[in-house]
């Protein structure tokens, strides 16, 4: 009949019409933006309501991208679940982009940090991860210089993988140090001649976090800067990373770029994502980070954007959006009726950068794009940008 052949062509038009396909992608923050504590954000559902269709399927690609490393994907997949249906192929941690380092995998790697260390290493392809207290246990002091006795722990083809602050920091900065000034075989003399060291590799780089406390507490980049300043003491050297993970690095945004794409191709989109929109609550991670990503995408050509991100002989793509936008929400670190005011270029630099060492601090990195109330705000401000109207 003419009805149904009209339906057939308006389901036509729906599917094939280009404006109605998504030329953009969302990265969302967790805390402080979808949930506080394990507590969801009102808006967070009013947001998720907007970005699936009666079916539960996303509207746009969208992955969540969180600076957390103590636990699998799987798990925080798990802990969003109440807010909806999320796929741990959404979920970014700082840890993720590891996956793609396939020229550590088969090495030995000694892990740092707490929660389920092994199952995390594995998870990312790694064979041969060790952790600090296996470390502990088999290399005890009597045997440090019995090179007969010397347990098979730990080979010279070996790497140094931090996913978070440890729980007993003393222990790990000496085995970490000893294993960097032995180039792997702790208890043996150091070694000026052992420069550069073994690699390193290290994901979260928040100086402090917000807990339960009144004041922040310390995070993964408290235990670098130990890390660092201790191997600069006893060796005059600086401590060098073969790669940094985790908000802000643009490592970080160009994996999420690839999970967005990846995204956009299982669905069959072949409008090709153009801009990216970093939805966060913190100046100095989520909105540095989008912005030092918005600018590589400016700046540098395909080849030289895998090459500086230390993705060469990985199986990441370039990068191919053409800009990052920040969009500051209101429900989190930043508060914008409190007395402070949210940072100036100037007042950073007047007072104390909390970024990495490896970070050059910019006046324009931390100035969002967009401010608005909360996540849910935010949906509706990309939809009107990006004139998306799904429905």
């Amino acid at each position: 009949s003419q009805r149904a052949v009209a339906a057939v062509t308006s389901i036509k038009y729906v599917i094939l019409n280009p404006s109605l396909l998504p030329s953009f992608g969302f990265l969302f923050d967790i805390d402080g933006v979808l949930v506080r504590g394990r507590t969801p954000i009102p808006a967070a559902r009013a947001a998720f309501g907007k970005l699936v269709n009666p079916q539960g399927q996303f509207l746009v690609p969208v992955v969540f991208v969180t600076n957390a490393g103590n636990c699998l994907r799987q798990k925080k997949a798990e802990q969003l679940s109440h807010l909806l249906g999320i796929s741990q192929d959404q979920v970014m941690m700082s840890h993720s982009p590891l996956r793609m380092f396939k020229r550590y995998h088969k090495k030995c790697v000694l892990v740092s940090g707490q929660g389920p260390l092994l199952d995390i290493a594995q998870d990312l392809g790694f064979c041969q991860p060790i952790t600090i207290d296996t470390l502990r246990e088999k290399r005890p002091l009597l045997d440090a210089v019995d090179h007969d006795r010397r347990p098979n722990v730990l080979v010279s083809e070996i790497s140094v993988v931090l996913f978070g602050e440890p729980v007993r920091w003393e222990t790990s900065l000496q085995l970490i140090i000893d294993v960097l000034l032995t180039s792997g075989y702790p208890g043996n003399p150091y070694g000026q001649e052992n420069y550069p060291h073994i690699p390193v590799l290290a994901c979260n780089m928040d100086l402090m976090w917000v807990a339960e406390a009144q004041s922040p507490r310390f995070g993964h980049g408290t235990f670098m800067v130990c890390l660092e300043n201790i191997y600069k003491k006893i060796t005059g050297k600086d401590l060098k990373y073969e790669a940094l993970m985790g908000k802000p690095s643009r490592l970080t945004y160009q994996y999420a770029e690839h999970l967005i794409r990846a995204q956009a191709l299982q669905r069959s989109w072949e409008q090709p994502i153009q801009t990216l929109y970093a939805v966060g609550d913190n100046v100095m991670t989520d909105v540095y980070g989008a912005n030092l990503y918005n600018r590589y995408l400016q700046e540098s050509c395909p080849r030289a954007r895998l090459q500086a991100a230390g993705l060469g002989d990985t199986e990441l793509a370039p990068a191919a959006a053409a800009r990052c936008r920040s969009v500051l929400v209101c429900t989190g670190v930043y508060d914008p009726h409190s007395e402070v005011a949210l940072p100036s270029g100037d007042s950073v630099a007047e007072n104390v950068f909390h970024g990495h060492r490896d970070f050059s601090f910019d006046p324009a990195l931390v100035e969002p794009d967009h401010i608005v109330p909360d996540v849910d705000a935010a949906v509706d401000l990309v939809f009107q940008l990006e004139n998306f109207a799904p429905r």
